[in-house]
């Protein structure tokens, strides 16, 4: 079965992602907090691409939006903006708005955040844990007029951490406030969905799922195939891969890929494994396919980003 092709724009970095949609430049070159009001009024003044472009964000969003008329696509399903105000985008998924969208009266805030900033902390893999970033999750969460204060006051402390001159206790401080504000995220989603039935998942959640499990394992596994996951999703290689590059733009291996090298980083920065070791705890038969991997994904060999974070 093939489906048509489309469009679709990947920002692999947090600049990217300001500068595709016309926002203030980052102050730090791994996390933005932006206004959305201001950025709304900026917008207007500028010819930006539209929202109704579908975009593959490689980084964390969080945001909190009030005055939006108009439904939201996230995936392949629309995103439930009826009542609820704050919602989550993880690495990889796609994003755009209808045509019909009114942002005339937006405001509220967009926390991005890219997940080099995690790795070298426990939050790099606690991350993962978080349901509300997963794309069967798709109704915005609603908030209280109380939980919305304690958001407000916890982004209050973030922009500031992250307006501050970078020193060698910037980052340990912003993965401190950024855990805090995904933890009680976490509270009061669960508080919503508490009686709520769990939809089942479909082919693309599962595939999630599957991928995200396979990576979280300790031990040494070889690396995983598309064959593998279109074994266990009961469909064939070339329908998963058809069916995630029209969803996501990317095809099963791009996805594999990516989260091979999402580990990676975590294990160079995290752990004293030398380069082969590394290689080997992933499933590389030999070291030097893993650092052409590597450097083909993130532009510098495993050592060089090792050595460049430290």
């Amino acid at each position: 079965m093939k489906h048509p092709a489309k469009e679709f724009r990947v920002l692999a970095t947090v600049t990217d992602y300001t500068r595709f949609f016309g926002l203030p430049s980052p102050t730090h070159p791994l996390l933005t907090l932006i206004d959305l009001a201001e950025a709304t009024k900026s917008a207007k003044e500028q010819n930006l691409p539209p929202l109704t472009t579908p975009v593959v964000q490689q980084f964390y969003s969080v945001a909190l939006k009030r005055g939006l008329k108009g439904p939201l696509y996230y995936g392949h399903q629309p995103y439930d903006f009826s009542e609820g105000v704050l919602f989550f985008l993880a690495p990889g998924q796609v994003f755009a708005a209808a045509k019909s969208l009114d942002t005339s009266e937006l405001s509220g805030w967009l926390l991005v955040f890219h997940p080099d900033l995690l790795n070298r902390y426990p939050l790099g893999k606690k991350i993962a844990s978080y349901g509300f970033f997963a794309y069967q999750v798709h109704e915005a969460l609603h908030l209280s007029a109380q939980e919305e204060s304690v958001l407000d006051s916890l982004l209050h402390g973030i922009r500031t951490e992250a307006e501050q001159p970078i020193d060698a206790f910037s980052q340990d401080v912003l993965i401190s406030q950024l855990e805090v504000l995904l933890n009680y995220a976490n509270r009061f989603y669960h508080r919503q969905f508490l009686t709520r039935r769990t939809a089942e998942h479909d082919l693309l959640s599962r595939f999630e799922e599957l991928l995200n499990a396979y990576f979280a394992e300790q031990e040494d596994r070889p690396l995983p195939t598309v064959q593998h996951f279109a074994d266990a999703l009961h469909v064939s290689p070339a329908y998963l891969s058809d069916m995630l590059r029209t969803l996501t733009g990317q095809s099963t291996q791009q996805h594999i890929h990516h989260a091979l090298i999402e580990k990676a980083k975590r294990l160079l920065l995290s752990t004293s494994l030398s380069i082969n070791e590394t290689a080997f705890q992933l499933g590389f038969e030999y070291p030097q396919y893993f650092t052409r991997l590597f450097k083909s994904k993130t532009g510098l060999t495993p050592a060089a980003f090792r050595s460049s974070a430290n």
